[in-house]
């Protein structure tokens, strides 16, 4: 049958009579509207969706937003429905599908990313973690680096070497790791916030079935782009309110504080704000493209704009404090399970802005990507393309 947005608000309406906010625990709830079709509505029915066209899931989010029925705190679990959830659905199996995606969803079971290592960060795909078969097992060992959440993770989305007699980009799979399993550590990485956000993970003989495999054997590069396209779309595309993110608690401070304000400061801030409205609608355009297709090179260009956006504007504002914001609330050190940029102080935002430029790619890799991908501009010459990883110079 087909779903339109009449009959998703019917949908909508009676599992809120079903379930009502007020009376029903946030996990129960959280549950029956996966159960109901709608989490995800583009999602196939039985995987938390009804098939439905992706840009219909705004109906019922603002329903149940109405009605006050709880979300499933995105910002703790970004990594799961940002990056891992469209992975699963684009290469997992059906087994996978229906093993991972609802507690997923829920926020039961929080997931990670195992992708970049000491020696690969921005060439990924020189990664040097091994997965060795054993029998209907794997045999991972190796190091993994600036891990968000693995302290708090049930699951990671792990990428190791399974051919090094290959070129780097062929001898690669993509697996699903356990982080309770034995021989999986996670150590804390202490920040330039003080916090410890981010983590390195030990991988020692950690034994992987292969049925937590997804896609081929060296078929992992290929899988990881879907990861790596929908990552960055996540990070620069959030859909967010006129002045929501970073350029909110400027705005207001320049509202709420006339003592603070000098005409350079105002030229700036016109030019960020006008900056920061642009970088919304074009993530909101980009959403409606993905309703109808799935995430490409143009959300490199997104992830490029948070990043400058979010280091301006938080410079910006510390300027704007003066000697206030050159303070900070507290150095104390801390594993926190989610990034919290608007809940915290001026300096926060400042010290922890500068990552945005690392994270989910660094910039310079993400503007090859949009020079290649987007701008059809020549690529630059890789001399290691069709040499085996093992005879890399390392």
């Amino acid at each position: 049958m087909s779903v339109d947005a009449a009959e998703l608000k019917r949908r909508t309406a009676e599992l809120l009579a079903a379930h009502p906010p007020a009376d029903t625990a946030p996990a129960d709830f959280l549950t029956a509207r996966f159960a109901a079709g709608l989490a995800w509505v583009h999602y196939p029915v039985g995987l938390g969706g009804l098939d439905a066209p992706r840009a219909l899931q705004a109906v019922v989010d603002a329903e149940l937003a109405a009605a006050g029925a709880p979300d499933n705190d995105p910002r703790r679990i970004g990594i799961g429905l940002g990056m891992a959830a469209p992975t699963l659905l684009a290469h997992g199996t059906e087994e996978q599908q229906r093993r991972y995606l609802e507690p997923l969803w829920t926020g039961a079971e929080v997931w990670c990313q195992l992708f970049s290592e000491p020696g690969a960060g921005s060439d990924l795909a020189a990664l040097g973690t091994r997965a060795v078969r054993e029998g209907d097992d794997w045999i991972v060992n190796g190091q993994k680096v600036w891990t968000s959440s693995a302290h708090v993770a049930r699951w990671a989305i792990l990428i190791a070497r399974t051919d090094p007699d290959v070129p780097k980009h062929a001898g690669i799979t993509y697996f699903v790791c356990d982080m309770t399993d034995p021989g999986v550590e996670a150590r804390p990485l202490r920040q330039i916030t003080g916090e410890a956000e981010f983590n390195e993970v030990f991988l020692t003989d950690v034994r992987i079935p292969d049925s937590r495999r997804l896609g081929a054997v060296g078929d992992g590069w290929r899988v990881a782009q879907t990861t790596l396209n929908n990552e960055r779309v996540a990070i620069g595309g959030m859909r967010l309110p006129r002045e929501g993110g970073m350029i909110g608690p400027v705005a207001t401070a320049w509202r709420e504080r006339p003592e603070l304000r000098t005409h350079d400061l105002h030229q700036r801030l016109l030019k960020l704000w006008v900056d920061a409205e642009v970088a919304r609608l074009t993530g909101e355009r980009l959403r409606q493209q993905l309703a109808v297709g799935q995430p490409g090179p143009e959300g490199a260009g997104m992830k490029l704009g948070f990043a400058r956006l979010n280091q301006e504007i938080s410079g910006l504002e510390v300027e704007l404090l003066g000697a206030e914001g050159l303070l900070y609330d507290d150095w104390t050190m801390r594993r926190p399970d989610k990034v919290d940029f608007t809940g915290r102080d001026a300096g926060y935002r400042y010290l922890r802005a500068k990552g945005n430029s690392i994270e989910g790619g660094t910039s310079e890799i993400l503007l090859n990507i949009v020079a290649e991908r987007v701008l059809g501009l020549p690529a630059e010459p890789r001399t290691d393309k069709d040499v085996a990883w093992k005879d890399l110079a390392r």
